[in-house]
């Protein structure tokens, strides 16, 4: 490595911000630096910080204190480098450089101006880059999967979100870079590639002028990876041809994720979402007729402005009819740039957390009935982790995303299973492989198994 410091890289945030970490990493390593895992030995330390709500920026700065107080040379990079770019030099006197979320590719030129004694701030005003299948890449993932980002920023402005403040507009990567992206991927062992952006049923508008996901989805049909799975499908945008696309296309898993926020149309209005208020009953009920083996993820948020009791039962009331697979919850994080820091009627933090603890105590005996509902099934499982002390063997089937939702835990066993397959032994399970799995028990989160032969 020469003279060339060693740097290690913090990764704070989402999976978008997982690839712009990768991506890093994979640039330095080309130019020669050293990489380590552990950011006590590292010269450089480089924090990819998350800035979308309160919860995340106080990671992030608690993260950067610890750093600061052990007198590592830190780089900020990522969205609270983008939003906060002058305070955190001006706060955090270790800080040799903040780098943006649109310049993180420049991240050799950036530490080698630090070293030369530079302060850098590597920060455009409006992020407009966007990395594609020739940009180096070092993996972060586990063995089997891989995010495969096909578009960077968003064009809508909802009320609550400073997404576009910090990332910019839509801006989509051609199917043939994203495919050759993927096939690399499939080259590397990968058995799942998940393709992320702030609106996937978007994909294309920009530079097509006119969403082209159908056509994504039928191209990766083609490279060989078993599993593909989509985030941050907004129901609209599930039109006939990218319905028909999932369902014809043999790699790509009825897997949805589905952003709704909320049920009523009042605060779909009040919140600027992009169908103001049209995400009805037909339309998740279109979308379950459409795709009856559809696995159904979404998130919402509670105590938005405004949200008296009346909405916040319609929203209860939806979420108890429609008995999605998956339900994740957020209580509004006021934030500045935003048209929603300054509405009125801001609800108290308690009033918050108790209407979030109420929809999860709702959705929990949902997902243990859907989760019931799996036993006796024999199922695909991508194995992930090892449990050293037990060598139970855990990954996750088709129903579920890494972080988001469950697991199974698959237990090593010696004997027949009902079906009639033999059970093989956990030693001769390779991590990174997908296996076939008798489940046998289930929890509201997670299911349980053991390993069966073809």
């Amino acid at each position: 490595m020469g003279d060339k410091p060693t740097v290690a890289i913090s990764h704070l945030g989402c999976e978008k911000n997982r690839i712009d970490t990768e991506h890093m990493l994979g640039l330095l390593v080309e130019a020669g630096y050293g990489v380590d895992s552990n950011e006590e030995l590292a010269d450089y330390v480089i924090v990819n910080t998350c800035s979308f709500i309160e919860a995340a920026r106080s990671e992030s700065v608690r993260t950067l204190v610890e750093l600061a107080e052990d007198n590592k040379k830190i780089v900020i990079a990522g969205c609270m480098a983008q939003h906060f770019q002058q305070q955190l030099l001006e706060e955090i006197p270790e800080a040799v450089a903040v780098v943006g979320t649109g310049d993180y590719h420049k991240i050799v030129d950036v530490i080698e101006r630090t070293q030369k004694g530079e302060r850098v701030k590597e920060v455009s005003a409006e992020p407009t880059y966007i990395a594609d299948e020739t940009t180096p890449r070092y993996r972060t993932t586990t063995e089997g999967v891989a995010y495969l980002r096909i578009a960077e920023g968003c064009d809508y402005r909802c009320a609550f979100c400073i997404i576009p403040h910090l990332r910019g507009n839509q801006r989509s990567r051609t199917i043939e870079s994203i495919v050759a992206e993927a096939e690399e991927l499939a080259a590397q062992g990968v058995r799942e590639i998940i393709l992320i952006s702030q609106i996937t049923t978007n994909y294309g508008i920009d530079i097509y002028g006119k969403p082209r996901l159908a056509e994504l989805l039928r191209a990766l049909g083609k490279v060989n990876v078993p599993w593909i799975r989509m985030h941050y499908a907004y129901p609209t945008g599930l039109t006939k041809e990218v319905i028909a696309a999932i369902k014809e296309t043999g790699n790509v898993l009825p897997y949805l994720d589905l952003p709704l926020q909320h049920s009523h149309p009042e605060i779909l209005r009040a919140m600027n979402r992009p169908w103001q208020g049209r995400v009805n009953d037909a339309t998740i009920e279109g979308i379950k007729n459409a795709l009856p083996e559809a696995v159904l993820r979404t998130t919402f948020i509670v105590g938005f402005p405004g949200e008296t009791e009346r909405h916040f039962e319609h929203l209860m009331e939806f979420v108890r009819r429609h008995e999605f697979d998956h339900v994740g919850v957020f209580t509004f994080s006021p934030e500045e740039e935003t048209p929603a820091y300054s509405l009125p009627n801001q609800l108290p933090q308690k009033v918050m957390d108790e209407r979030r603890t109420a929809l999860m105590e709702l959705q929990q005996p949902i997902s243990w009935q859907k989760n019931q509902q799996e036993i006796g099934k024999i199922v695909d499982v991508l194995i992930e982790q090892e449990n050293a002390q037990t060598g139970e063997l855990i990954g996750r089937s088709t129903r579920f995303a890494p972080e988001v939702d469950g697991l199974v835990y698959v237990r090593n066993s010696a004997n027949l299973n009902s079906s009639g397959g033999s059970i093989i032994s956990a030693e001769k399970v390779r991590l990174g492989s997908i296996v076939r799995v008798a489940i046998t028990d289930a929890d509201p989160y997670d299911l349980y198994g053991d390993f069966i032969n073809n």
